[in-house]
């Protein structure tokens, strides 16, 4: 089930804006298609993110994924949990965030739950 309360992108990233502040993660289709993961490459608070642009790297057993961001902004929080059980994302990847973003600019693309469901299974 994807859930309402944030939007996605076309590259399988969720984005729950929060007042001023962004917090971005991968969906639970791209840790499906990760398989298990095993590195989460964080970003590090107040490092820029660029909208469009990778701010993470997530490792599985099957390979290397750049994660990008949705946003242009300042990264305010990073989700340290993430550091020693990178399965999280695994587990539940819409409950675990990567990196919380206060933002400037927000992706103007971005989908709604039910647009991004139909997304996937077009895709």
């Amino acid at each position: 089930m994807v859930p309402n309360d944030r939007k996605y992108t076309r590259d399988h990233e969720w984005v729950m804006v929060e007042g001023s502040v962004a917090k971005m993660g991968i969906t639970a289709h791209a840790a499906e298609a990760l398989g298990d993961i095993v590195y989460v490459e964080l970003p590090v608070v107040d490092d820029e993110v660029t909208m469009g642009e990778s701010y993470c790297v997530v490792e599985s057993v099957k390979a290397s994924s750049s994660v990008f961001s949705a946003v242009t902004g300042k990264v305010v929080e990073i989700n340290e949990e993430l550091d020693g059980a990178p399965e999280k994302l695994n587990e539940d990847a819409f409950e675990n965030f990567i990196a919380a973003v206060e933002f400037t600019e927000i992706a103007d693309d971005l989908m709604d739950a039910e647009e991004y469901e139909k997304f996937c299974e077009e895709e």
